[in-house]
């Protein structure tokens, strides 16, 4: 996956979450969790474009990034 599939997929993901805001006081617990699912997608995508980067930056070859675990991911970010 390049970085422009992934720039594209998180421009699906964040249309994805804008429909559910948009819902406003009609939002349920199911979409509330798929919400919660998309957001954590997107932390995951970001940080997938940042180590890409990162290794790009290092000369090392970016397609050996990997989406890391949603926990991890939250933990490092920021």
């Amino acid at each position: 996956m390049d970085d422009r599939t992934i720039l594209a997929h998180i421009d699906d993901l964040v249309a994805e979450e804008r429909v559910l805001h948009e819902k406003g006081g009609s939002v349920d617990d199911d979409d509330r969790q798929q919400l919660t699912g998309l957001t954590e997608q997107v932390d995951q995508s970001r940080d997938l474009l940042r180590q890409r980067r990162t290794r790009r930056e290092q000369g090392e070859d970016p397609g050996l990034a990997e989406v890391r675990p949603a926990d991890e991911v939250e933990h490092h970010a920021g």
